[in-house]
């Protein structure tokens, strides 16, 4: 109970940090994605489940706050986490960059599947010829900012990992 407590905390800090400060700061005409960002992070602290359902939680939260479809950023993020996820187990942690370059590359796959499920759903709320500046400045942005992220997912975590560590060792 605590750990979903401190995982909310830190989807309404993204999701203040995203509206108040990354929305405004636009790069090239295009803006980070912060959300993304939490989901990629829980993928890299935990496992595919965790990454996918904290990611559609941030996603929805989200999506309350956008003029897309419900559940466009929730999907995304949702399939991200989960990707994510199940790839951090195979991926050797053994240098501080191994999780930033899996940020950034993370982060422009999430951009591109938004875009690919935004035009799907006949929304097409951007121009294609600006796609490789938005997944420029996303991955970028979300490729600074993922150790303080991983971190905060880290702490949000810690309780839920714990007992589950401790369950499996009865």
């Amino acid at each position: 109970m605590i750990a979903a407590a401190k995982v909310a905390l830190v989807i309404f800090v993204a999701v203040a940090l995203q509206t108040t400060v990354i929305a405004p700061l636009s790069i090239g005409g295009a803006r980070g994605d912060v959300i993304l960002l939490v989901a990629i992070a829980a993928g890299l602290e935990s496992d595919a489940q965790r990454g996918a359902i904290i990611g559609f939680a941030a996603g929805l939260t989200f999506d309350l706050l956008l003029n897309t479809p419900v559940g466009l950023s929730a999907l995304t993020c949702c399939l991200v986490g989960y990707v994510v996820g199940s790839f951090q187990g195979s991926v050797l942690r053994t240098t501080w960059w191994i999780p930033v370059l899996g940020t950034v590359v993370a982060s422009a796959i999430g951009v591109v599947l938004f875009a690919v499920l935004d035009v799907v759903l006949g929304q097409a709320t951007f121009e294609p010829g600006r796609l490789p500046t938005i997944v420029a400045v996303v991955a970028v942005i979300n490729g600074l900012l993922s150790r303080p992220f991983r971190w905060a997912l880290r702490w949000a975590l810690a309780d839920a990992t714990a007992s589950r560590d401790h369950f499996f060792l009865r």
